[in-house]
C-alpha cells in the first residue's frame, strides 16, 4: 500500500513538474541574423538570450537561428518580421533602406567623431524617433528595438594607392551597396561607385572589377581581402556601422509589461555587447593587417576635415531625395550636438 501510494505520488510529482514546466515556458522567440558565429551580431545574440531566459525565469525561450535559414537578405527578413514569422531580425543601414529608406541616415559621414558620441546618439532619444517613424511607416508591424554595432567604423580601403585626402580618391572604383547614398557619398568624393554582392567582393578584387571598398578592418581581415590585394586602409572613419534590431511590434506587446521589460533589458545588453565587441576584434585585426604588409593610415585633422567638405554634397541630397529625410536627418543632428555637449562636459570633469 506505502509502495503503491508512494509510486502514484511519485508520478503525480513528475505530472506536475511538466506541467510547471510548460506552464513557464510561455513565449518563444525566434531571432535571426543572416551572419555568422564570427559577427557581432551573433554575439549580441548570445548575450541576449542568456538574459532573457534568464531574467524571465524561463517564460521566455529565444531561438536563434544564425545564417540563411529563416531568410536570406533584408527585405525578405523583415516582412518575416512584419508577418510575424520571425520575432526578431538584425540589419544594417542597407538591408532595411528598401521598406525605410530614412534609416539611412546611419551612413551620412563624418557626422559621429568617435564611439562616446556614437554610443551616446543610438541610446537616446534618436532611436526612439526612428522607432516611432517605422511603427508609423508599417502600419505598427516592425518595431525598432535597439541600435548596435556591427563590425566598428566604416573606412575606406583599396588595393592601389594611399588614400590621404580627397584627391586620392580620384577614379578608383569602390564597391557599394545597391542603396543610393553609398553610391553619392562615393560619387562626391571623385570615385566610381560599383555596387557589387558582398560575397562577390573577393574576386572582384582579384580580378580588378572594383578598385576598394568601403568596410571595417574585422570585416576586411574576416574575408581575407588582402589576398585580394587589398594593401591600403585610410582610417576615416567615415560612418559607423550601426546595426538595427526590429521585432515584430505585435509580439511584443502581447506579452505583459514584466516580459516587455525583461526584452527590453535584452535588448539594452544586447547593444552593450555590440558596442564592445569590434572594440576588441578590431585589435588583432589591425595587428594582423600590417604584419601582412597592408598600409594603414591615419589622415590629420586638416585631410579629416577635407573629406568632410568634399562629402557636404551628400548631406543635401539626403534630404531632398530619401523620404522623411529631412525629419530624421534633423533628429540625428540635434542628438549628436546633445551627445558633444554631454560627452565633452563628461570629458572635462574627468580630466580635473
Amino acid at each position: 500500500m506505502i509502495k503503491n501510494t508512494l509510486k502514484s505520488l511519485t508520478v503525480a510529482a513528475m505530472l506536475a513538474g511538466s506541467a510547471m514546466a510548460a506552464a513557464a515556458q510561455e513565449y518563444t522567440l525566434r531571432a535571426t541574423a543572416n551572419s555568422n558565429e564570427n559577427d557581432e551580431d551573433y554575439d549580441g545574440l548570445v548575450v541576449f538570450k542568456n538574459y532573457v531566459e534568464a531574467a524571465s525565469n524561463g517564460a521566455i525561450a529565444v531561438e536563434l537561428f544564425i545564417g540563411t535559414q529563416l531568410c536570406g537578405n533584408g527585405a525578405e527578413c523583415l516582412q518575416g518580421v512584419a508577418d510575424g514569422s520571425i520575432d526578431i531580425f538584425v540589419s544594417t543601414s542597407g538591408g532595411a533602406s528598401g521598406i525605410f529608406p530614412y534609416v539611412q541616415v546611419l551612413d551620412l559621414p563624418y557626422l559621429m567623431a568617435d564611439d562616446r558620441i556614437a554610443e551616446h546618439v543610438l541610446s537616446g532619444d534618436f532611436t526612439r524617433k526612428m522607432r516611432e517613424m517605422a511603427l508609423e511607416d508599417s502600419g505598427g508591424a516592425i518595431r525598432l528595438m535597439t541600435i548596435g554595432n556591427t563590425g566598428g567604423w566604416r573606412n575606406f580601403a583599396n588595393t592601389k594607392r594611399r588614400i590621404a585626402d580627397p584627391s586620392d580618391m580620384e577614379g578608383l572604383k569602390i564597391r557599394t551597396v545597391v542603396a543610393d547614398l553609398p553610391q553619392e557619398l562615393v560619387k562626391a568624393l571623385g570615385a566610381a561607385p560599383t555596387p557589387i554582392p558582398w560575397p562577390e567582393l573577393f574576386t572582384s578584387f582579384q580580378t580588378g572589377v572594383v578598385e576598394g571598398s568601403k568596410n571595417g578592418i574585422t570585416d576586411i581581415m574576416g574575408m581575407k581581402f588582402p589576398d585580394a590585394g587589398l594593401k591600403y586602409v585610410t582610417l576615416d572613419g567615415h560612418a559607423y556601422m550601426g546595426a538595427l534590431w526590429w521585432m515584430n511590434n505585435a509580439r511584443f506587446m502581447e506579452m505583459p509589461e514584466d516580459m516587455r521589460r525583461v526584452v527590453v533589458d535584452g535588448f539594452y545588453a544586447l547593444q552593450q555587447a555590440t558596442f564592445a565587441s569590434p572594440k576588441r576584434k578590431s585589435i588583432e585585426a589591425y595587428e594582423q593587417f600590417v604584419a601582412e604588409g597592408g598600409d594603414l593610415y591615419v589622415p590629420t585633422p586638416e585631410q579629416k576635415a577635407a573629406f568632410k567638405e568634399g562629402a557636404a554634397p551628400v548631406f543635401d541630397w539626403f534630404k531632398a531625395n530619401v523620404g522623411r529625410g529631412e525629419e530624421i536627418f534633423e533628429a540625428l543632428t540635434a542628438a549628436v550636438a546633445e551627445a558633444e555637449e554631454a560627452v565633452g562636459a563628461a570629458r572635462s570633469a574627468d580630466l580635473n
